[in-house]
């Protein structure tokens, strides 16, 4: 991707984290980044020791370095450059998005997740920042960062926690919801159809313990399984993708892991 129109940025404010986890991670995300891209970061927020409370606290704490996020992106995105982004938490996704479908109003969302993150601060039972990140942007709820995307333009792929409010949603309004499994890449193919691509990954889609993540849920996908993933949607016209719920160690205070596994998988999308 070296002489391409990228934009490489890191996101490192607070984002509804649990713990001090990913915004490390998120750096380490951008260096390897940057070495596949040949763009070094533009990096986004200070970072802070994590607050651990409810959304809307949440939200107060983040909402200047996701409102600087904002304008950055919208800056990326109007200048056509394929973004390419590590945001450390889904929350991110609050401020990436509506700047996203401003400047390409028909892309397609691959959202990349154990969870489909459709809740609002009225469904949520734990009331996780992270889990309204897909939700805001689709105008369920104000976020006070926008929305402007369509149920449309989403496609879910590799959802296995949903509550039981975002499966009446998603049957409600027909949003394809992918199971992991046989033929997902296929499948995958199928529901973007050619539209052009921008994706979301939470590492959590993957299966516990191939890399550190706050949440972990059984029955996720291998990393082959991602970069075939990948693969299939390299077939389409790709505007961008964001990485989000990277840890930088297994437990605080543990021994770093390196990213470059991760980034191995995701390299069919940064060709």
């Amino acid at each position: 991707m070296t002489g391409k129109n990228v934009a490489c940025t890191v996101f490192q404010g607070r984002a509804g984290d649990h713990n001090d986890l990913a915004i490390p991670a998120a750096k380490a995300i951008g260096d390897a980044l940057a070495c596949c891209t040949g763009q070094p970061p533009t990096l986004i927020g200070t970072p802070e020791p994590a607050l651990n409370l409810g959304w809307r606290e949440e939200l107060d704490a983040a909402m200047p370095d996701l409102r600087a996020a904002q304008r950055y992106f919208d800056a990326v995105f109007a200048s056509g450059a394929f973004s390419v982004a590590a945001t450390s938490r889904c929350a991110v996704s609050l401020a990436t998005l509506p700047a996203l479908v401003k400047h390409h109003a028909e892309v397609c969302i691959v959202w990349l997740d154990a969870d489909a993150d459709l809740n609002t601060p009225e469904s949520s039972v734990s009331g996780f920042l992270g889990g309204l990140a897909l939700s805001g942007p689709l105008g369920f709820w104000h976020s006070e960062l926008g929305s402007g995307i369509n149920v449309e333009q989403v496609v879910l792929a590799g959802q296995r926690d949903l509550d039981p409010f975002e499966s009446a949603l998603i049957k409600q309004h027909n949003i394809p919801c992918l199971l992991p499994g046989k033929g997902l890449p296929e499948r995958l193919r199928q529901a973007v159809a050619g539209r052009a691509v921008y994706v979301h990954l939470d590492c959590d889609v993957l299966a516990p313990g191939t890399v550190p993540t706050d949440y972990q849920s059984a029955g996720g996908l291998t990393l082959a399984e991602l970069k075939a993933c990948c693969e299939a949607l390299a077939c389409s016209p790709l505007v961008g993708i964001e990485i989000a719920e990277f840890q930088h160690a297994w437990q605080p205070g543990g021994p770093p892991v390196s990213p470059d596994p991760l980034i191995a998988a995701l390299m069919p999308l940064l060709k």
